[in-house]
């Protein structure tokens, strides 16, 4: 891996450019040979991909061309983020692909209509999640003051990434689904992890709040060590 600092032709990179990697952490920007990843094809990666499928035929196949406008409307009124942090704005396909992966992952329903409200919910700044070995649940804790809990049809849904040693300081993935909260269910709610609990390593989670109008968060992340036990 290089370091790289660049000039007045070109401030920022991100992404492959040839057998090269383009990115950045926080010390600084990098470049690293280009390595193609092994895809290891399972069960759930493949359920996913099902999902987004039918996604993409039912957009063009069964959503009324109100409905598209409808999401091409929400979609201009949302500003994101890319890798460089520039500001860009999805399609509306983009956002509705986006909302109704996580959506029938969950409940098993597609929300065509586009929102209403011209706005991203709003991320959790109290959720935090921790494992413990003896139970070999994770304990979620959130805020219950946020509209989403009392808006009947959203959650909580809560992402994993496999455990790591207590020494690591970054991670990107990959992430589990590792369950939801549904409005009214108590914090902290425990749900079962997708992988095994092991007593000092550490976990990276990230929540996203679903919104009954189709809406998705932004993620927001948190890390803990696994504990022997729940106080």
């Amino acid at each position: 891996m290089a370091l790289v600092k660049y000039g007045g032709g070109v401030t920022q990179a991100s992404g492959s450019i040839g057998g090269t990697v383009h990115a950045r952490n926080r010390f600084g920007n990098y470049i690293r040979a280009r390595t193609k990843p092994v895809n290891p094809c399972t069960v759930r990666q493949d359920m996913i991909r099902t999902i987004m499928s039918m996604l993409v035929i039912r957009w063009s196949t069964t959503v009324t061309v109100a409905q598209r406008a409808a999401w091409h409307t929400y979609a201009a009124a949302i500003a994101m983020k890319n890798r460089l942090g520039e500001t860009v704005y999805l399609t509306g396909f983009n956002h509705y692909v986006r909302s109704n992966v996580v959506r029938y992952d969950r409940l098993s329903t597609v929300k065509d209509d586009g929102p209403a409200e011209l706005s991203l919910p709003e991320k959790d700044p109290d959720m935090y999640c921790v494992g413990y070995v003896a139970s070999q649940k994770i304990a979620v804790s959130f805020s219950k003051l946020l509209p989403w809990y009392t808006d009947a049809g959203s959650q909580l849904v809560i992402f994993m990434g496999e455990p790591q040693l207590a020494t690591r300081n970054f991670f990107n993935g990959p992430w589990k689904c590792a369950g939801g909260v549904s409005i009214g269910e108590d914090s902290p709610k425990m749900i079962t992890p997708p992988f095994t609990l092991t007593l000092g390593q550490k976990v990276w989670y990230y929540g996203r709040i679903m919104r009954a109008d189709g809406r998705l968060s932004e993620p927001f992340t948190v890390a803990s060590i696994v504990l022997a036990a729940a106080p």
